[in-house]
């Protein structure tokens, strides 16, 4: 994990900047899987249960939504779909994943996502008991670590029970 320079900053940093919402800047290192950029945090000091995914969903009445969870667990599609007024929800296709978030895979993040489009989003409620939760800063391999409370107000999020142990089918 690396500081950035001020001249080096995401453009999420920077929104994050202009809001005065305090964070700290994180690099993780990326690997190659399949045909994505992932973020590899096997070895670095960081609990994986502070860094969190967002994952952009569909949902059957709603359209685009956006689901904020720990990398060490999943979105519950049913808990998800019941909170946000959907019948069902599934995931965006990767291939029109950029298309739908104006992201690539890895680096979907809620700050980018709600400046560009007013989708729903959901953070899982153990955000809550967290003081600061990380987040990728719109970059694979860059994340923001911030205070969970800030960031839902920011991007009018919802805290809610949407979060599995196991992979959902």
């Amino acid at each position: 994990m690396a500081k950035h320079k001020k001249e080096d900053k995401t453009l999420v940093e920077k929104m994050l900047d202009k809001q005065n919402i305090s964070y700290q800047s994180y690099t993780f290192p990326t690997a190659e899987v399949g045909d994505v950029q992932q973020v590899q945090v096997d070895h670095l000091d960081v609990d994986e249960h502070k860094i969190y995914k967002t994952l952009a969903l569909i949902g059957n009445k709603t359209g685009p939504l956006v689901g904020v969870v720990p990398i060490d667990r999943h979105i519950d599609y049913k808990k998800l779909s019941k909170v946000s007024g959907n019948k069902k929800v599934g995931m965006v296709p990767l291939k029109d994943l950029e298309k739908t978030t104006g992201f690539v895979h890895g680096a979907n993040t809620p700050v980018g996502i709600h400046a560009r489009h007013n989708y729903p989003i959901f953070i899982g409620t153990e955000a809550q008991g967290e003081s600061e939760i990380i987040v990728s800063a719109g970059k694979i391999g860059r994340s923001v670590g911030l205070d969970p409370k800030a960031l839902a107000k920011s991007v009018k999020a919802q805290f809610a029970d949407i979060t599995a142990l196991e992979p959902q089918e």
